[in-house]
């Protein structure tokens, strides 16, 4: 599919509005993201279906050129298939009118989307964790979603509405003027939108190409190094020798005394129990729900501290210089996971990322072996071991004593001076990657072990190979080769 691209002057943002629904609008947007669940699972029965069969046939002996021929999973035969289907399947027959198209739409792309992905993982041409086959949606566990790209989306003119296809006109948790008098005035467009039940209640997400317009920020000129940590959530060192330290709230440390008390209750609740059949008690319903309100009121408050903290630097400083942590690897320290997974900083990464480039300002990532902490922030000088316990950096070389996190800003801020030295530039919105660092002792700047190289992939369960994801006869959207199939494993 050709990639959208904005008219000049214009970028593509998305703004997520909280909804309040009344009766009738919240079994219309439940009806919707169960059709896009069913449409998804068809999809997935539908594909997989060929490979078992295939599987068995050649558990026959049956030649290769003879076996029943593979479905494609690109979304346009995805959309024909289901169309064909659904007015003879009992499963849908009777009621698939009652939802706009937008609704299976949803569920066929993501369905089109985890097969490609899975295909493209097997094949290596995905980086990241490996993807399995996709799987059915739990009616229980799925998150309800739906997007509209065709029909009426609109904000209303009093602002405090949004209406979307077959849906009708919802009520909005907060006031959208602004959005409005931008749409009155020929600078933003809205292209769809998609609602989501997310920690309880409905949100709608406004994809829109909006008219970019650059604000400057209070110091273009000024850097600031981030250095993130548990103890403190970040320690701030700007070029001009000014430290500020960001207390850790530790939202999920103090819900900790509610959640044990909450999840007591839950234990001595009937709940669900898939081996037997049995079905959740209406009293472990409602405790789960109380569970599930502390849970949201975190993640509320996380999001919140985040958001403001990340702001406020985005527009402020002309340079932000962050390290490229290892997070994954270090939440599996059993002893710090969970305070390493309720700081985030995964999502503080990610929100001065697009922040920075919507403001025009420069973010440096550090590499992931750049030693900030263990070098000398005065003399440069690099210790061979500073184990985490060590709070005070101690500078053997020089005589700097000075706490290890503050040291690390001073040397994140250094960082961003040398590599505008360097390049001779420092273009706005660039992400850029920091220099390489010097060698360190004890081989400290570079792996100390290396992947070991994917398993080539042969024929499988299935009898099939990996297939190239583009191929086909479909025009204007993802192809994909219907002669060779990924195996099932």
């Amino acid at each position: 599919m050709k990639k959208f691209k904005p008219q000049p002057g214009f970028t593509v943002l998305a703004h997520k509005l909280a909804l309040d629904p009344n009766a009738t609008a919240s079994r219309h947007l439940h009806s919707h993201g169960g059709a896009a669940r069913a449409a998804y699972n068809w999809a997935v029965a539908y594909v997989t279906a060929v490979w078992w069969q295939r599987k068995a046939e050649q558990s026959y002996g049956i030649p290769e050129d003879e076996l029943t021929e593979w479905r494609s999973w690109s979304l346009p035969s995805l959309r024909k298939a289901f169309n064909e289907d659904k007015r003879t399947n009992p499963r849908f027959a009777g009621w698939w009118e009652e939802n706009s198209k937008e609704a299976y739409n949803t569920g066929l792309a993501n369905a089109s989307a985890a097969f490609d992905n899975y295909a493209k993982s097997k094949s290596g041409k995905r980086n990241g964790r490996k993807m399995g086959i996709p799987r059915f949606k739990s009616k229980r566990k799925a998150r309800l979603t739906c997007r509209f790209t065709t029909g009426t989306i609109r904000i209303e003119p009093d602002g405090r509405h949004v209406t979307l296809p077959r849906i009708g006109t919802v009520r909005l948790h907060e006031d959208a003027s602004r959005l409005q008098a931008l749409a009155d005035a020929g600078n933003m467009r809205i292209l769809s939108a998609t609602a989501r039940l997310d920690r309880g209640r409905w949100f709608v997400s406004l994809q829109v190409e909006e008219k970019h317009e650059l604000v400057k920020v209070v110091r273009p000129d000024a850097a600031v190094g981030i250095d993130l940590g548990i103890k403190t959530l970040a320690v701030l060192a700007d070029s001009d020798g000014v430290l500020v330290a960001e207390p850790n709230p530790r939202h999920l440390d103090r819900a900790q005394k509610q959640l044990r008390r909450a999840s007591r209750v839950v234990s001595r609740r009937h709940g669900p129990d898939r081996s037997t059949g049995q079905q959740a008690s209406r009293r472990w319903e409602k405790a789960n729900q109380a569970r599930n309100k502390i849970h949201h009121r975190v993640a509320n408050l996380r999001e919140d501290t985040l958001h403001k903290m990340t702001t406020r630097l985005a527009c402020e400083y002309g340079t932000i210089v962050i390290e490229d942590l290892g997070v994954a690897g270090m939440g599996r320290n059993r002893r710090l996971s969970r305070q390493i997974a309720d700081a985030a900083f995964g999502e503080i990464r990610r929100q001065l990322t697009y922040k920075t480039r919507r403001r025009g300002t420069r973010l440096v990532v550090a590499d992931r072996w750049f030693p900030s902490s263990k070098t000398c922030s005065r003399c440069g000088a690099v210790k061979a071991k500073l184990p985490l316990s060590m709070r005070v950096f101690e500078c053997d070389n020089c005589g700097l004593v000075l706490d290890r996190d503050a040291n690390a800003g001073h040397n994140l801020v250094a960082l961003a001076a040398r590599r505008t030295r360097m390049t001779g530039t420092g273009v706005a919105g660039d992400l850029d990657n920091a220099v390489e660092a010097e060698s360190k002792p004890r081989g400290a700047d570079r792996k100390t072990r290396t992947t070991r190289p994917r398993r080539k992939a042969g024929t499988g369960r299935a009898g099939g190979t990996i297939p190239s994801p583009r191929a086909g006869k479909e025009t204007g959207d993802r192809q994909q080769d219907t002669g060779a199939q990924p195996a099932l494993r």
